[in-house]
């Protein structure tokens, strides 16, 4: 049975992720900063008839991550969801939040990912798919940190993925729009649209525009299910948007909507297989 280990997994998309790959025939290790919260993913997965195996992990924490990379041994499946919004735009960002951004979104994913790559490479196979947002290919008003941070991971997975496919490791990223999760809830700087200084009209309209997006969001089983194929299909790909809302917002910024042009060019860079 394959070992798949799926980071942020309390709520929302990662808690559907994990109950669906262990429906698709994983051993799932789910994490969470406070195991205290797994009651709905323990439920969750009773419902669908799965058992998953709970583990308490914060993600920016180095050395936990290589403790349970550790523990577990070899892992087939790496699914990065785990992820922090954050609302400012960048004058009222300081060097804190700005790091907090790097901190979650991109660090800890560049971290898990080095960790698991030995038992992957050695093995000859191995998924990676790390959860971005159309975020990470369309930079938003407000979202500055967030962006960029997942713009970072972007440009960091579909360096590696040419290098790691020579090994037989897949790399990919899954690009969801609004989904319906206590994401938003959790989204750091929430407390500026109360500010009274001169971005305040600009952050309403913004907020505003956001509301009426994720008052037609996508359910989080949606999402994970583009995530589960993404780690199981036998056709994979670098690039995977969850909704055709997901596909129209990334087409502001991509042309190569599934990354098969930029890897094929890429992966010549490497010399002949």
């Amino acid at each position: 049975m394959p070992t798949a280990l799926v980071t942020g997994t309390s709520t929302g998309i990662g808690l559907a992720t994990a109950v669906g790959l262990a429906t698709a025939g994983h051993r799932v290790v789910a994490t969470m900063r406070d195991p205290r919260r797994a009651d709905a993913l323990l439920a969750a997965a009773e419902a669908a008839g799965v058992e998953v195996e709970v583990a308490a992990l914060d993600v920016t924490d180095a050395a936990a991550s290589a403790e349970l990379v550790a523990r577990l041994g070899t892992i087939d499946v790496l699914v990065n969801n785990a992820g922090q919004g954050s609302l400012g735009t960048l004058e009222q960002l300081d060097d804190a939040a700005l790091q907090a951004q790097l901190d979650v979104n991109y660090l800890a994913v560049a971290r898990l990912t080095r960790l698991v790559l030995p038992g992957m490479r050695a093995a000859g196979s191995g998924r990676i798919v790390t959860v971005t947002s159309v975020g990470g290919a369309v930079g938003q008003p407000f979202a500055d940190a967030y962006c960029a941070a997942k713009f970072a991971v972007e440009g960091l997975m579909q360096s590696l993925a040419p290098v790691a496919a020579r090994f037989g490791v897949t790399v990919s990223i899954v690009e969801p729009a609004a989904v319906g999760s206590a994401f938003v809830a959790n989204v750091a700087g929430r407390d500026r649209a109360a500010s009274d200084d001169p971005y305040a009209p600009l952050l309403a309209a913004y907020l505003e525009r956001t509301s009426a997006a994720f008052a037609a969001a996508q359910t989080p089983e949606g999402a994970a299910g583009v995530i589960v194929e993404a780690a199981t299909t036998s056709a994979p790909r670098f690039r995977w948007q969850t909704s055709d809302a997901a596909v129209a917002f990334a087409g502001l910024s991509l042309a190569d909507l599934d990354g098969s042009r930029v890897l094929n060019q890429t992966a010549g860079w490497l010399g002949t297989p």
